[in-house]
């Protein structure tokens, strides 16, 4: 839910303070800088919920997984599932923080519909971990792709709320009543709270991806947007310049996809920003992100701490992650995509971008690497996944491991093309029939006669026709026009149906031109 931190990390953008309206920041020659922090919350990918065995599953019928624990009914204890305490540490570990010794669980009070408690269980002032960073690429159309070392406050644990489902209209606003269902009331949230050290739209939603990106790594969550499973809350304020006091910070709820929460910062700036240059006061509050309107609205006002009157809650012990464990969990860590971007860079020779897109998904870098491990070119293979293979994988919604083209087959379709065996165009076109069904590469090009021509003398005999009956073409050829050799290569290759060596040909074909 978030608010268990937002008291905690006055430091985050702004202090919180007791009045709701705040005067502009002095004006200096300093240009508008925005300050910016993310409360992400992921769904930790366990079957039962935090404190309960009921189902964590999506998509069934409304409020057929609740019990008297999720309930709060007289009578009934949470018990923490060790498997939500499994993927926190692990998440916490990914994210370098510091994992801490002795940890508890607190009980935020608010009354809303979907809390069938009134109160949620939490983590206040000793979470699980604190104090850790990622590092985040950051990649923008136009503009130079740079490196961001991004600061992490915390990691707590957390039972999520209900679901309000707004009937009536397709809009809130036209509601005219609202129901309430508490399937997902007691799922397991890792609340992640970034440290104010984004700067722009982009760098939050790269930093929002790489988040996801590491938790599907580690097999903690799906991180699916669309059902839930990952879900941002945005902080920003505005002020003149690094060195100036943090201004009124706002936040932002509301958005389902990193596209969303690059436009909500951005359109919140340029809000703020022109707020302050025109007099009017920012008001400390919580906004909602309109995707039809691509604006945002006030939603409500900011909470802090005070309100939720947090006290340790009495029916969950403190939790205790010995040496040992935290070593035996570390130790089933994967390797994570900044390790891999930098690897594929340094000891492959990758372009920054084919890494970026290779690691995305683990099972695209899986595949990839399996590939190179049974002898594929590193580049050559990374070409033909980040294009023709991928697009395939998409289009048809198949995950690598249903893919019936084998890793070991591209390898050997690509050792195929490497040495010379085959041309790229012979490979493009054997390629579809791999994608459905699989097979040996070889097999096909021995049994269908597609290997490439490279015997010199059979090059030669088929240039020496070509020339014969194309005296105009050498005649223009010899008097200049030397890119008439590409018509030459073309109508060789035409000639041959693509299987002629492409280099052993302009070699023949140069010598013979010149005469």
């Amino acid at each position: 839910m978030g608010a268990a931190v937002r008291g905690l990390s006055i430091g985050l953008l702004c202090s919180e303070r007791s009045t709701q309206r705040m005067a502009a920041p002095a004006a200096t020659d300093q240009a508008w800088e925005a300050v910016i922090g993310l409360e992400t919350h992921v769904q930790l990918g366990t079957n039962s919920k935090i404190f309960t065995a009921a189902s964590t599953a999506f998509g069934d019928d409304p409020n057929t997984h609740i019990d008297p624990v999720v309930c709060g009914l007289p009578g009934t204890l949470p018990v923490l599932n060790q498997k939500v305490l499994e993927y926190a540490v692990k998440a916490a570990m990914a994210l370098n923080l510091n994992i801490a010794e002795h940890s508890k669980f607190d009980r935020k009070q608010y009354f809303y519909p979907d809390l069938p408690k009134n109160y949620q269980i939490s983590q206040y002032d000793e979470p699980i971990a604190e104090e850790g960073w990622i590092e985040v690429e950051v990649a923008e159309k136009g503009k130079d792709t740079y490196l961001k070392t991004i600061g992490i406050e915390r990691l707590h644990m957390e039972e999520d709320a209900g679901k309000l489902v707004h009937a009536g209209s397709d809009r809130l606003a036209g509601s005219t009543h609202s129901l309430v269902d508490y399937n997902r009331a007691g799922v397991a949230l890792a609340e992640i709270v970034s440290k104010p050290d984004l700067r722009t739209g982009r760098e939050a939603a790269e930093y929002a991806s790489e988040i996801r990106r590491i938790m599907r790594y580690l097999g903690v969550s799906d991180g699916n947007m669309q059902e839930g499973s990952l879900r941002c809350d945005v902080n920003i304020s505005v002020r003149r310049g690094p060195d100036a006091p943090f201004g009124t910070k706002v936040e932002i709820k509301n958005m389902n996809s990193f596209s969303a929460i690059q436009k909500a910062c951005d359109y919140e700036i340029k809000r703020q920003i022109k707020a302050y240059e025109t007099g009017e006061p920012i008001v400390q509050e919580t906004r909602l992100w309109d995707e039809s309107k691509q604006l945002t609205k006030s939603m409500r006002s900011k909470e802090g701490a005070s309100d939720y009157r947090y006290f340790p809650d009495p029916d969950l012990g403190p939790i205790e992650v010995s040496a040992d464990q935290r070593e035996s969990w570390r130790a089933e860590l994967p390797e994570l995509p900044a390790a891999k971007r930098h690897r594929y860079a340094d000891d492959l020779g990758l372009s920054q971008y084919d890494a970026r897109v290779l690691t995305d998904e683990r099972p695209m870098a899986d595949y990839y690497e399996a590939v190179v491990a049974a002898g594929g070119d590193a580049k050559l293979s990374a070409n033909w996944i980040t294009g023709d293979i991928a697009a395939h994988v998409n289009s048809n919604r198949l995950s690598y491991a249903e893919l019936p083209f084998r890793p070991d087959q591209l390898a050997e379709m690509v050792k195929l093309i490497d040495g010379g065996k085959i041309s790229g165009k012979i490979a493009k076109e054997i390629l579809p029939e791999l994608l459905e069904k699989g097979g040996s590469p070889k097999a096909i090009v021995d049994d269908r006669g597609l290997g490439m021509i490279s015997d010199p003398a059979a090059i030669e005999a088929i240039v020496d026709e070509l020339l014969v009956a194309h005296p105009g073409e050498v005649e223009a050829f010899r008097g200049g026009k030397n890119k008439l050799q590409g018509f030459f290569v073309g109508q060789l290759m035409k000639k041959t149906g693509g299987k002629a060596d492409p280099k052993l040909a302009n070699q023949i074909l140069s010598k013979k031109l010149k005469g």
